[in-house]
């Protein structure tokens, strides 16, 4: 799959591809829980695409690395397309 193959709403998605931009992480209060979170940018030879990741997932990666994200999803944010690990996907670096 690549990132020109993705549209808001869908699941199940399956890429690998290069970090190509890592923003600061913020902090926010959910409910009284303190989360961590960042805008990554990624990229392949179709297009770019903005992943979020949350906590520990934001440490594992690094502007350059391969990674693979399995079971991804496609969500909207401000009108525009972004990919989310929600609760079933998975990050691997390469």
């Amino acid at each position: 799959m690549k990132i020109s193959d993705l549209q808001p709403e869908m699941g199940n998605v399956e890429l690998e591809v290069e970090v190509t931009a890592v923003e600061a992480p913020r902090e926010i209060d959910k409910m009284g829980r303190k989360l961590r979170v960042a805008n990554v940018t990624l990229s392949d030879d179709s297009g770019t695409i903005t992943l979020v990741l949350w906590n520990e997932n934001i440490d594992k990666v690094s502007e350059g690395a391969k990674v693979k994200i399995t079971n991804g999803y496609v969500n909207t944010w401000q009108n525009k397309p972004q990919l989310t690990l929600g609760k079933f996907g998975k990050l691997e670096v390469l």
